[in-house]
């Protein structure tokens, strides 16, 4: 498989049979864990029938969400697969309500996009037990959004990439619910170090680079011995993410570590910008990236666009981040964008395209 190549060129993930089984155990483990740490709750006099497990495919089968933890998990544990043939929100709906699906995996644009269709209310989603996916991270705002708007499921994430099959740490029900900020825990035969830029692992709580070692990691590059040997090292994975652990055991995902803008020497993490931009009522987007500046070497900017209806200014914006974050992470440029910001074909928001189109002349 081929990586998304949001922040270079995609590269050729070569795995084994391997790697990729081991990841199919490690998810059906941890879906075993998660049922156990939260208990269904008792049915309803008026509940229905216990649902057999049905999942619908949302995304491209060439992308390691698609392929691995959906498809492959359905055939590996002989369980229903609705197919999509492209994306589109009220589609998936429709299947939901028809198929009686019960658990929707996706990118986090994926599920705004859902919460946000016009027609949302017109489908009984009732059937759906879980509602989350990977691949991007999902600010807690919509954590608190798919809590409310899919009573009957349980929100979660996923923090893997194609370099791991997909399968990473992972956060769902009521650990999701209390650690919002989460990508949760390391799971069974993965472990997970935070390193400093020597290689070295830092005190739990520092911020640092992630490094994954398991039996799920890819053997290298399709022809590229010169990007292996820079993300695999003595059996570990560079994630190129940075993040910190918690006491607890919860890893956190700040921003990917070509994302970071370093703005006058004071490091902005992108993702914590966007969440708070998410928590503002009339955001349905939002993507935040350094563009150049003459003096501070990089400057904050953000795109937006506004959920149907709403209305706020740049200036509406820049105001809100501004009453949660220090001055120097407040955008200082927001552009309002008319149609959904750009993607790749796998969901992805495509922030190099948005530096370039934004970035001044």
């Amino acid at each position: 498989l081929y990586t998304s190549g949001t922040t270079g060129h995609p590269k050729g993930a070569v795995s084994t049979n391997r790697a990729i089984v081991q990841a199919l155990f490690g998810f059906a483990c941890r879906s075993a864990v998660d049922r156990l740490r939260t208990p269904a709750p008792a049915p309803a006099d008026d509940a229905r029938p216990s649902l057999p497990p049905a999942f619908i495919l949302v995304v491209p089968l060439f992308h390691v969400t698609g392929c691995v933890p959906v498809m492959l998990s359905c055939l590996f544990g002989g369980l229903k697969l609705v197919m999509m043939h492209k994306w589109d929100p009220e589609r998936a709906l429709e299947l939901v309500e028809r198929e009686q699906v019960t658990n929707f995996v996706g990118v986090p644009t994926q599920s705004w996009d859902l919460l946000a269709s016009p027609r949302f209310g017109e489908f009984d989603t009732s059937s759906l037990r879980g509602v989350g996916g990977g691949g991007a991270p999902a600010p807690p705002e919509l954590v608190k959004r798919v809590a409310k708007g899919f009573p009957s499921a349980s929100p979660g994430i996923g923090y893997g990439m194609t370099e791991t099959n997909a399968y990473g740490p992972q956060n769902g029900g009521d650990d999701y619910l209390t650690h919002p900020t989460s990508t949760g825990r390391a799971t069974p035969i993965l472990q997970v170090e935070v390193r400093d830029p020597e290689g070295t692992a830092v005190p739990v709580g520092e911020r640092g680079e992630i490094w994954f070692r398991g039996p799920h990691l890819i053997r290298g590059y399709w022809n590229n011995p010169e990007a292996t040997a820079e993300v695999l090292v003595d059996g570990w994975l560079r994630s190129g993410d940075i993040g910190r652990v918690d006491e607890d055991g919860f890893v956190y995902v700040e921003d990917r570590a070509k994302d970071m803008v370093l703005r006058g020497g004071e490091n902005v993490y992108c993702a914590e910008v966007e969440a708070v931009l998410y928590e503002h009522p009339a955001v349905h987007e939002a993507a935040v990236f350094g563009i150049p500046h003459e003096r501070l070497g990089e400057e904050v900017a953000a795109a937006v666009m506004l959920r149907s209806g709403e209305t706020a200014t740049a200036e509406d914006l820049q105001a809100h981040v501004a009453e949660h974050l220090a001055a120097f992470k407040v955008p200082t440029k927001v552009v309002l964008w008319s149609e959904p910001l750009p993607r790749n074909a796998s969901g992805k928001i495509l922030k190099r395209e948005l530096r370039d189109l934004v970035a001044d002349p």
